[in-house]
């Protein structure tokens, strides 16, 4: 056995991991570990010598061990989980400047020099909105903790540490103290809640201007149309329509999932309205569009094994203000090697999570109640 595949799956989730270890020449299981210690790894890969390639996901443990255990292999990265992670960053970037996008003029109708009842209907309940995201308790509760995070810091505090005094989880004080300002932790909030009138808001104000006011009529005209919602929802949202008169519909700012996703997807397999769509994102905010940029860099250099323009990838991410992606960054070079290797090499963990998704099976056919030896004997012989 050349080349080794090593992953973690669950035995009871949140609680106990095993290791699953799998031949990549052949796609079959060659043992199962009991847990997933770097220790127990390294001694199974000191009495199972030969092993010249070990692809792994990017946890720790799994690194040491194979330092520990088989010190002259070559070890790479997943290229799977080094896209997930990239995808996890990107979206906390996208839901920082989220609050950006409502200001992008691609997205909202030019203004009319004229302003009508039903424009300073709109103005109004967007600053009642605001005023009402900004007075809430989450947002008081985040712009304190800012603030005390941000004294601590001033003098020379770090965070755990912080994190004691504050009685806050390490991870929340990372957030608070990496944060250029209070507006960055309240970016993500700002983005509102979706509602199932969400699309038809469009279909609603165009009829009402027409004309048609009874909320009866027009919520059947909506279920016809798909809407699921209330009968109360369709008559509370033309109440204020009533007394003012019908507003344009505002354009909706796409859900930063959404968003995410067409930046993380290929070009080709965008539809039109959703190139349209993550154009105009891309104008409204020089910080999405950076890293856009970047996605783009890493994904043709995921696709076509280009592992040598990872340093200067790493280095023009490093030169934007992008957190988020900075950690990332910080993650690549702590794992560099691997990662290198996994953006070279074309060894993949593929069938390593094809045996992890086959373990899940076999439980769900024990209930769950499998002991390990057993589990792990099924693990071997049923391949």
């Amino acid at each position: 056995m050349t080349v080794l595949g090593i992953d973690d799956f669950a035995l009871r989730r949140r609680h106990r991991y095993g290791t699953v270890l799998i031949d990549m020449d052949t796609h079959r299981p060659v043992d199962v570990l009991a847990d997933r210690k770097a220790g127990t790894v390294a001694e199974w890969l000191r009495a199972h010598p030969g092993t010249e390639v070990i692809c792994r996901d990017r946890a720790g443990a799994y690194a040491e061990a194979a330092r520990a255990g088989a010190s002259d292999a070559i070890e790479v990265a997943d290229r799977w989980h080094l896209w997930h992670n990239l995808a996890e960053a990107v979206e906390k970037t996208v839901a920082t400047h989220h609050h950006c996008l409502k200001k992008g003029p691609e997205l909202e109708p030019k203004p009319s020099i004229e302003r009508t009842a039903s424009e300073q209907l709109r103005i109004v309940a967007e600053q009642v909105h605001a005023t009402r995201q900004e007075s809430s308790i989450l947002a008081a509760r985040t712009k304190n903790r800012f603030e005390a995070v941000t004294n601590l810091k001033n003098e020379g505090i770090g965070i755990r540490t912080i994190a004691r005094q504050l009685g806050l989880a390490r991870e929340t004080v990372r957030r608070f103290y990496y944060a250029s300002s209070v507006d960055e932790l309240l970016g993500a909030p700002r983005a509102g809640r979706p509602t199932m009138l969400d699309r038809f808001a469009v279909h609603l104000h165009e009829r009402f201007n027409d004309g048609c006011t009874s909320a009866a009529a027009l919520y059947e005209e909506l279920r016809t149309l798909g809407y699921r919602g209330s009968y109360s929802s369709v008559r509370d949202y033309l109440r204020p329509l009533r007394t003012i008169g019908a507003a344009p519909a505002r354009k909706q700012v796409p859900k930063v999932r959404q968003i995410t996703s067409w930046m993380l997807r290929h070009p080709d397999s965008l539809i039109d309205d959703e190139q349209i769509g993550l154009k105009q994102i891309l104008a409204s905010c020089p910080h999405i569009e950076a890293t856009a940029g970047h996605v783009t860099s890493f994904a043709e250099m995921l696709t076509e094994r280009l592992g040598k323009q990872l340093n200067s990838w790493m280095s023009a991410v490093s030169a934007d203000d992008l957190p988020h992606l900075h950690r990332f960054v910080r993650g690549l070079d702590s794992d560099h090697a691997a990662v290198r290797n996994g953006l070279t090499l074309p060894y993949s963990s593929g069938a390593v999570e094809g045996h992890v998704n086959r373990i899940k099976m076999l439980k769900r056919q024990m209930y769950g109640r499998v002991g390990f030896g057993l589990l792990r004997k099924r693990i071997l012989l049923s391949d």
